[in-house]
C-alpha cells in the first residue's frame, strides 16, 4: 500500500516536473528566437502534456489498483488506456493549432499585401478546423476499436457498410454539401475573413467562416449567419477580392450657377488635408443635367470600404457646407416663377 502510494506521488511529480521542463524550454526557445512565434503557441500545450505523462506512467506503473482496492486490473487499465488516447488526440489537436497559427503569424509580419494576408488567413483556419475534426474522429475511432465487443462485431459492420453509408449520404447531403462548400470557398479565394459583402441587400464584414456557416458582421454590429453553400451556388458581392481598397463617391443635385471649378478645388483642398484619403485618385465632374439642376459626381479612393463609407460623409458635409457659406445660390431652389 504505501509503495503504491509513494509511486503514485512519484508519478504526479514526475508529471509536474517535465510540464515545468518544457515550458520553461519553450519559453527561453521563444525569448531567444522572437522571429519563430511557434515555440510561444506550443506553450498552449502544457495541460494536454501533462495529461498524456500522467496517464501514461500510472498505465505503466499502474499503482491505483492497490490504493483504490479494485478487484479488476483489467478494468483500471482499460480506462486508462481511453484516458491516454484521449489526451494525445487532444494534445495533438493543440499542436496542429499552434503550428498553423505561428505560420500565419509569420506570414502576416512579412506580407506586404493585406489580400494575400486575409486568403492564408482563410485558407489556415479552414485547415485547422479539417485536421481538428479528422484528429477527432480517428481518436474516437481507435478508442472504440479498444473495446472487444466492437472488434468482434467488425464484420457484420464491414457487410453493412454499403447500406449505411447510402443512409448516412442521404441524411447528411445537406451538411456535406456545407463541408465541401466550405473547402472551396477558404481554397478558391471567394470569400475571405474580412472582406466585405453584399449578401441579400445587406453589407457587411466577414468576421468568421467554418466549415457550415460564415459569420457577416452587418454596419450596425448585428451579425448575419449565412450557409457556405450560400457562397457557391447565389451570386453576391465582394467589394475587396483582390484590393481592399475602394473608389469612394458622393453625388449632389445643385443649382446650374454652381461654380465647379472653384468646387473641384475645394474637394482637393480637403482630400490634402483628410487621413482617410489614400492619395491615388480623385476627381470631381459634371455627369447629368436636368432642366432645374446639375448633378455633381465626386469620386476619390480610400484603403478600405469603412474608410470609403466614412469619407464620404465628411465629403458631403464639407461641400454642401463650402456652397452654403461662399455660394448659397448654387443649392438647389424650388422655382415658383419665371425668375
Amino acid at each position: 500500500m504505501l509503495r503504491s502510494l509513494l509511486t503514485l506521488l512519484a508519478t504526479v511529480a514526475a508529471t509536474l516536473a517535465i510540464g515545468w521542463i518544457v515550458d520553461q524550454a519553450l519559453q527561453r526557445l521563444a525569448a531567444g528566437h522572437p522571429e519563430a512565434p511557434v515555440w510561444a503557441q506550443l506553450r498552449r500545450c502544457r495541460i494536454p502534456l501533462q495529461l498524456t505523462v500522467v496517464t501514461a506512467l500510472l498505465l505503466a506503473t499502474h499503482p491505483l489498483r492497490r490504493i483504490l482496492h479494485l478487484a479488476e486490473e483489467e478494468g483500471a487499465r482499460h480506462l486508462l488506456l481511453l484516458l491516454l488516447l484521449a489526451s494525445l488526440g487532444w494534445l495533438t489537436v493543440r499542436v496542429v493549432a499552434a503550428v498553423l497559427e505561428a505560420l500565419l503569424s509569420r506570414y502576416e509580419s512579412v506580407a506586404a499585401d493585406p489580400a494575400r494576408v486575409q486568403r492564408v488567413r482563410t485558407q489556415i483556419g479552414m485547415l485547422r478546423r479539417v485536421v481538428s475534426a479528422v484528429i477527432v474522429v480517428v481518436t474516437l475511432a481507435v478508442m472504440l476499436l479498444t473495446f472487444s465487443a466492437m472488434r468482434t462485431v467488425g464484420a457484420s459492420l464491414l457487410a453493412s457498410a454499403g447500406i449505411i453509408g447510402i443512409v448516412a449520404g442521404i441524411a447528411a447531403q445537406s451538411t456535406l454539401g456545407n463541408f465541401f462548400a466550405g473547402l472551396q470557398i477558404a481554397f478558391g479565394d471567394t470569400v475571405r475573413i474580412d472582406d466585405t459583402v453584399v449578401v441579400e441587400g445587406q453589407q457587411g464584414t466577414v468576421e468568421e467562416i467554418t466549415l457550415s456557416y460564415l459569420v457577416v458582421r452587418l454596419w450596425d454590429s448585428r451579425r448575419l449567419i449565412v450557409p457556405v453553400s450560400y457562397f457557391v451556388s447565389k451570386p453576391f458581392e465582394n467589394w475587396t477580392r483582390r484590393d481592399p481598397g475602394l473608389l469612394a463617391s458622393v453625388l449632389l443635385h445643385l443649382d446650374h450657377t454652381t461654380p465647379v471649378d472653384e468646387l473641384r478645388a475645394a474637394l482637393h483642398a480637403r482630400l490634402e488635408e483628410h487621413p482617410l484619403w489614400d492619395g491615388a485618385d480623385w476627381a470631381l465632374n459634371v455627369t447629368d443635367t436636368t432642366p432645374s439642376t446639375i448633378v455633381v459626381r465626386a469620386t476619390m479612393t480610400t484603403r478600405n470600404p469603412d474608410d470609403a463609407a466614412q469619407l464620404r460623409f465628411d465629403v458631403r458635409e464639407h461641400l454642401v457646407a463650402h456652397l452654403r457659406d461662399h455660394h448659397p445660390g448654387a443649392l438647389p431652389r424650388l422655382r415658383t416663377g419665371d425668375g
